[in-house]
């Protein structure tokens, strides 16, 4: 069976060098966070370096999204470290083999694009949740101090990890881990303003190696004795086979569980967050069911050379498109150099301070949080906007997956309250006494019909009756077949109905014909031989 991939771009050798900076800069996030959730999720650190080489030459290379970029991620910790205080670790493998073919099948049968389905608040809850996350939690990274449990305790004791660096003792070094960090938010911040005004050479460097860099040289001349960041020795044993002893674990119904459960986890986390990217630039949208079967290639891979779970990830992402990334290839490049970093440079990677590393997600982090979208929603409408701020409270509150779930039920609850939703408004026209108008706002579905029975039956006697549907959202038969049976009954004491569609607004479009011919048809067959007027 051929696989079918989204065409690899042609570049010039400026464009090359822009994705070549920009794999850089990914690297140098993905390094770290690689190290950090092996360890948080039980494993050997070796297990997320394998995962950051596979999430992006495998992945990156038959993405979907072009821009993302894959690897370990943080909202799968629990769920391997679950596995691996249950199962053991022999078992990991095996359950990553089937749960990457799972999503391999799945992106061959389309069933990625139904994740479009999600509601664009949500999406943008997603992304200001993730930035109070990260925002909350490298802060105190970034003061070489330690993060606690949750979003909300990282946010509540900030004010403790500042009085660490503002008034230092002489047993610790928070202060000198600050001033890093802030040299770092500083170059980021003028960076970032000054780049579009500097020349072409000066623009193509990304602000985040920028800070790094300048972080490195200021502990390296004052030899400060803050963190810096750890790289396993050599590249022996990095990668390790799954063995016929774990693969037989995979007949305990229990383990297949476990394998449907990272499945549909790291797809959702996966295209959710390729979605999000998609908001994030203005090149090309994201091929779904390419990257769910991208996804399944990696963890499949994953599973067989003993790395951890993949998943589309967010920060690094986020990293790779403020970095001017335009195609797959940076993605590709950072996992080179993972490898070179664990195989040949191991001691440059530890001249770098973890304070300069964990400033440029606190930068990413507040970027994220895009206050600007939640007045945007609001004046679309006060749904959308409860919607944004009740998922990025939820995602803090809990972990991402939770609050997605949290956000994407609600959206779907203000769903059905629209299409259950229906007002009926009865006016007397001043210059005309004998008209009425009644106008239909909402959806016109079965569960509206108590409400505009209700309605028409207040209506007087003998009037000339105008019922005004070109506000309705949607109106379907159940409600045009009580419309004309009203119509029938009135008509008969001495009355007259007008339905009106699109006088008030009309636009001459084909639906709002097809609205009207619908209208008339509906009317006429429910009335037999009764014409229905339509102005």
């Amino acid at each position: 069976m051929s696989t079918k991939t989204t065409a690899k771009p042609k570049m010039g050798s400026k464009a090359m060098f822009t994705e070549f900076l920009a794999s850089i800069v990914v690297f140098l996030v993905a390094l770290p966070l690689c190290l950090g959730i092996a360890i948080a999720s039980g494993v050997p650190p070796a297990m997320g370096i394998v995962s950051g080489i596979i999430g992006g030459i495998a992945v990156g290379y038959f993405a979907g999204s072009p821009l993302q970029v894959s690897g370990p991620a943080a909202g799968l910790v629990v769920i391997v470290y679950d596995i691996v205080q249950t199962h053991g670790l022999i078992a990991l493998g095996p359950i990553l083999v089937l749960a990457g073919l799972i999503q391999v099948v799945a992106g061959k049968l389309k069933l990625g694009q139904w994740f479009r389905a999600v509601a664009p608040a949500v999406i943008y809850g997603m992304l200001s949740g993730i930035g109070v996350l990260i925002f909350a939690s490298q802060f105190h990274v970034m003061l070489d101090d330690a993060p606690v449990s949750s979003g909300i305790n990282n946010l509540l004791s900030i004010p403790t990890s500042v009085m660490k660096a503002i008034s230092p003792v002489e047993t610790e070094t928070h202060h000198l881990a600050a001033g890093i960090g802030l040299l770092a938010l500083s170059i980021l911040t003028v960076w970032n303003w000054a780049q579009p005004k500097l020349p072409g050479f000066l623009k193509a460097v990304p602000a985040p190696l920028l800070a790094v860099a300048s972080g490195v040289i200021v502990a390296g001349i004052f030899n400060l004795p803050i963190s810096y960041v750890e790289v396993p020795d050599s590249m022996s044993g990095l990668v390790s086979l799954p063995t016929l002893e774990g693969a037989a674990f995979l007949l305990k119904p229990s383990v297949l569980g476990s394998a449907i459960a990272v499945a549909v986890i790291a797809s959702a986390e996966a295209l959710l967050c390729a979605v999000a990217v998609d908001k994030l630039h203005n090149g090309p949208r994201s091929d779904l069911d390419q990257e769910l079967f991208a996804q399944g290639i990696g963890n499949t891979l994953s599973g067989l050379l003993g790395g951890l779970p993949i998943t589309g990830v967010i920060v690094r992402s986020t990293a790779n498109v403020a970095s001017g990334a335009k195609t797959r290839w940076s993605a590709v490049m950072h996992a080179g150099w993972l490898v070179l970093a664990v195989g040949a440079l191991p001691f440059l990677l530890e001249k770098i301070p973890v304070a300069s590393l964990a400033a440029v997600l606190v930068y990413i982090g507040y970027k994220l949080v895009n206050v600007k979208i939640a007045k945007t929603l609001w004046e679309r409408g006060k749904g959308e906007a409860v919607i944004y701020i009740v998922t990025v409270g939820a995602i803090v509150a809990t972990n991402l997956l939770e609050g997605l779930m949290v956000g994407i039920a609600l959206a779907f609850l203000k769903l059905a309250w629209s299409f259950s939703h229906l007002d009926v408004e009865q006016t007397e026209r001043e210059d005309n006494p004998k008209l009425v108008d009644v106008h239909l706002r909402g959806s016109g579905t079965f569960v509206g019909l108590p409400t505009l029975a209700r309605a028409l039956k207040k209506v007087p006697e003998g009037k000339e009756v105008h019922i005004h549907l070109e506000d309705a959202d949607y109106v379907d038969h159940a409600c045009f077949e009580l419309l004309s049976d009203w119509r029938t009954q009135y008509e008969l004491t001495g009355g007259e109905v007008v339905v009106e569609l699109d006088t008030l607004n009309r636009r001459g479009t084909y639906r709002h014909q097809q609205r009207e011919e619908a209208a008339n048809k509906a009317m006429a067959e429910n009335t037999k031989n009764t014409p229905t007027k339509v102005a």
